[in-house]
């Protein structure tokens, strides 16, 4: 072959292989959310000698519904099905509550999978880091007795000199795109790494780690910049973090923020969306601070934000989402995300166990 046809395979090779990626990556850029449906599960709903409440994450395996329940005196599983007719969830029932037999730990339960390789149930706990009780990632078989713990970074540890924040750690959990490992979101920054959000804009990076399934142990992690505050509240309290996240595509994830603003009842929540896109991000998982690091944080992009939905939703709002996760296709082949609140037992004021239907558009 001589170098004029060579050069011209080669050319015409790159085209392609660029022309395919651009293709894809314009997939992505059209991705849209349409909302479809609310169901709301009522507060007094007692299922094996519990109540249904505190529910902080979710997941969907295999037809069935899989919710974390953070209660910490009896840290407990929810099984759960789903009736979905004519794109709305038309009923929610609550099968049985699996208890964690685990007394080892402080289990303070922010997110939930189901491990497709081993229909283990893999669940995260932000432990409580005022009382030195470390956060943990582990597994429970279907008795809800732990089979797996893994290894999390020594950063996340209650008494690391990165210093988390307490009641802040391992909020969400996902499954990588390739099954091969597992993602860890922090709700927020290390104090190390730079400021709680508040109201102006402030440089508040949370860590997002994969852990390899084989190995069980951290093998990347890539930085991840948080939203302001996004109302000013009429008390003292505030705070926006990261409450889930599911990879939609190889380093392509869907993160949800959660900004909460106190002394304004059923408005404080403000409930977003994003596309985030870790490509090009800086491994950081071997870097002591992010403060004043020199680093590519994963770009993000807003997708939906729920206050434009507020009018059709119950009382107006938009409650405590902690949890996503991808639910069934839908009769026009389009993906479904199912989002789930954290009623927080009503503790403080009413809250609902509230469950939303998306759907994911690819245009």
């Amino acid at each position: 072959m001589s170098d004029f046809f060579r050069n011209l395979v080669l050319i015409l090779f790159f085209i392609f292989l660029f022309g395919c990626k651009s293709v894809h990556l314009n997939n992505h850029n059209n991705l849209k959310i349409k909302f479809l449906s609310e169901y709301i599960l009522p507060g007094n709903l007692i299922v094996d000698k519990t109540l249904v409440g505190g529910l902080s994450g979710i997941d969907f395996y295999q037809g069935a519904y899989y919710l974390a329940c953070d209660d910490t005196d009896t840290p407990r599983i929810y099984e759960a099905s789903f009736d979905i007719e004519n794109y709305k969830i038309s009923n929610v029932s609550i099968d049985k509550a699996i208890l964690i037999k685990d007394p080892s730990d402080f289990l303070d339960m922010e997110s939930i999978r189901v491990d497709p390789k081993t229909s283990q149930i893999l669940l995260t706990s932000e432990g409580q880091i005022n009382r030195q009780k470390d956060p943990v990632f582990i597994a429970v078989n279907s008795e809800g007795e732990v089979v797996t713990r893994y290894k999390i970074p020594e950063a996340f540890h209650a008494n690391s000199l990165q210093k988390p924040r307490d009641n802040a750690t391992l909020e969400g959990l996902c499954l990588s795109f390739n099954k091969k490992g597992f993602w860890l979101g922090m709700e927020l920054p290390l104090v190390m790494d730079g400021l709680e959000p508040r109201l102006t804009t402030t440089k508040s990076p949370v860590r997002i780690t994969y852990i390899n399934s084989k190995t069980k142990k951290p093998e990347k992690q890539f930085g991840y910049l948080l939203d302001p505050v996004a109302k000013k509240p009429k008390s003292s309290f505030m705070i926006n973090g990261l409450t889930d996240l599911v990879e939609y595509d190889t380093d392509i994830f869907l993160v949800i923020e959660r900004s909460y603003s106190s002394g304004l009842g059923n408005q404080g929540n403000t409930i977003k969306i994003f596309k985030v896109n870790a490509a090009m991000a800086t491994n950081t998982l071997y870097m002591n601070s992010l403060k004043d690091a020199e680093y590519i944080p994963a770009t993000k992009e807003l997708l939906f934000n729920f206050e434009h939905l507020r009018d059709q939703l119950t009382d107006n709002s938009i409650d405590n989402i902690e949890g996503i996760t991808f639910g069934p296709m839908l009769p026009n082949g389009h993906k479904s995300l199912i989002l789930v609140s954290d009623n927080n037992f009503n503790r403080q004021e009413k809250q609902l166990n509230q469950f939303i239907l998306l759907e994911l558009i690819e245009d």
